[in-house]
Parts: C-alpha cells; sequence; structure tokens
C-alpha cells in the first residue's frame, strides 16, 4: 500500500544550485569520513594505509552506498536538500524509484571507476616495460576521455537543467525533490543589521582621521593625574622628575617645555613635530619653548 502511495506522488524538478549543492555535501562527507577513519591510525608507522588507500576508501563508500543509494534512493547530500533520484527510464510522469540494476550500476561507475583509476596509476607508475607503459597510456587516455565527456554532461546540465553528472545521465537517473517545495519565509532583519553596521563603521573610517587622538588622550591623562606644587627651577626638577613623562624612562637628553616635568628629547621632539599644539600629559602646559635642562646628574642617583 506504500509503495502504490508513493508511486503515485507527482514529480517536483530540483534547481541547478540544489543539485551542485548536493554534490558538494557528498564530497563534503566524504571527507569528513575519511579523516575520521585515518585518525584512528596516528599511532601505526607512517604509511600504513598507503598501499591500501584506495580499497579503503572504495569500502568507505561502498557503506555509504548500502545505506543511502541502496535504502533511501538518494545520497546524504540529497536527503538533506529534500532531493532524491528518480527512475528516469519509466514511461509514467509519476515517481519510479530506482531499480537495482541502475543501484549497482551506480555502484560500478561511481565507486569502482575511481577505484579503478587510483590503483591502476599505482600499479602502473613505477612499471618500466613496454607492455605496461601501453596500459597506462591507454588508461589515461580512457581518464581523460571521461574527463571530458564529463565537461559536455556539465554544460548540457548548466542549459537544461538534468543530470548534473555523467553517470547520472548514462543511469538514466534524475533528481527530483521528495516534497512539494513551499514558499521561503524571507526575513530581512539580518540584512539590515548588517546595512546599519556597515554604514556606520563607513562613517567611523570617514571620522576618525579627523579626531586628533593622541591630544584628547594626553588632555585625559593631565586631567586625571594632576601633578602641583613643583617648582620651576631646575634643582627641583632634577630631584622630583626622574622619568620621562611620555615614556616613563629615565630621561635621554632631559627636556623641559616650561613646565616642571622633563622629557627625553626625541619623545618630546616626535610628538611636538606631529602635533603642533601638543600639551604636557601631566599638567596640559603648551610648548612654549624646548629647552634642555642644564643639570649635572650624579650617577649614584640612578640607584636611589
Amino acid at each position: 500500500m506504500a509503495s502504490s502511495i508513493g508511486n503515485e506522488k507527482s514529480v517536483n524538478p530540483v534547481l541547478r544550485i540544489s543539485q551542485l549543492d548536493a554534490l558538494e555535501l557528498n564530497k563534503a562527507l566524504e571527507q569528513l569520513l575519511w579523516s575520521q577513519f585515518t585518525s584512528c591510525f596516528h599511532g601505526f608507522k607512517p604509511g600504513a594505509l598507503a598501499h591500501f588507500e584506495p580499497e579503503v576508501k572504495a569500502f568507505l563508500c561502498l557503506i555509504l552506498w548500502k545505506f543511502t543509494i541502496y535504502s533511501k534512493n538518494a545520497t546524504v547530500g540529497q536527503a538533506i536538500l529534500n532531493i532524491q533520484y528518480k527512475n528516469n527510464l519509466s514511461k509514467t510522469e509519476k515517481y519510479q524509484p530506482l531499480s537495482k540494476h541502475q543501484k549497482l550500476w551506480y555502484l560500478i561507475f561511481a565507486v569502482g571507476g575511481r577505484w579503478l583509476e587510483e590503483r591502476c596509476y599505482d600499479l602502473f607508475s613505477n612499471r618500466q616495460q613496454q607492455s605496461f607503459g601501453k596500459i597506462k597510456s591507454y588508461i589515461s587516455f580512457g581518464s581523460g576521455l571521461l574527463k571530458l565527456c564529463g565537461l559536455l554532461n556539465f554544460l548540457v546540465f548548466l542549459r537544461k537543467g538534468t543530470f548534473a553528472t555523467l553517470t547520472e545521465r548514462i543511469l538514466g537517473i534524475r533528481s527530483v525533490f521528495c516534497k512539494p517545495q513551499s514558499v521561503r519565509q524571507v526575513g530581512f532583519e539580518y540584512m539590515n543589521r548588517e546595512l546599519l553596521w556597515h554604514g556606520f563603521a563607513e562613517f567611523l573610517i570617514y571620522l576618525l582621521p579627523l579626531i586628533n587622538v593622541q591630544k584628547l588622550k594626553l588632555k585625559f591623562s593631565s586631567w586625571c593625574l594632576p601633578i602641583t606644587g613643583l617648582s620651576n627651577s631646575e634643582n627641583t626638577l632634577a630631584a622630583h622628575c626622574r622619568e620621562c613623562s611620555l615614556c616613563g624612562e629615565w630621561p635621554t637628553m632631559p627636556h623641559t617645555i616650561g613646565c616642571p616635568h622633563v622629557f627625553c628629547y626625541y619623545c618630546i621632539k616626535s610628538n611636538f613635530l606631529f602635533d603642533m599644539y601638543f600639551t604636557c600629559p601631566k599638567c596640559g602646559s603648551e610648548v612654549h619653548s624646548l629647552q634642555p635642562l642644564k643639570y649635572k646628574i650624579e650617577m649614584t642617583e640612578l640607584l636611589v
């Protein structure tokens, strides 16, 4: 009864992008399965699977085929996208599942062909005899011819939208939707949020070069860390200001700008060249004159 109901289902054509997405999902699943399988052999000698890699990949693909194409008439990628294979050789327009012969030939083409190509390449890669060289050339020619046919089939697929692979066209199996596709409910909340953020980012990119960030930083630091009560005498400068007000290190070639603070020459000179309205980060005084500190600092003061 269930089979008769399934046979009466109507056929819903599949978009090209959905068929291509299904193929990409199948490739991603095979790579994930292979990586999980090889991780089990990390503790073994390196290259333990190298001699049997084509056979192991074929065995894993055989397991996938058993639980996908053979059981459900659809690959994993197709099942995710609500797609399945239809027997396009049947004369009726209603849905018809794949026959056993189509499933077996699908296994031979998809799995056996890949295994044969990889194994033959390993067998004849190091052979030097003339007979083996001819067999290798024939295999290479056949592989190139199949790839050319696959390219032509793909161009036809882009034109007509059916049979995404050469195997599907040869076997007469077609991708159709399992259930009718409902109208998509498109939400623009994410798009509006992205547009708002990009607009705000462009505004900041335009505005930030116009703001003197360094001057604001120095201004805020002068408000938060005020130092008062120091005289302008050179003795007081040498006794109480034993670090540069900009870099925090012992002043190299100490200079003053007319306030009771000391700066390294290169620190104050580079900041003044960068900003002609530079102010002291400690007290906010502007640069009136850049003068060297004329005081001999004893080496014993470095140990204080």
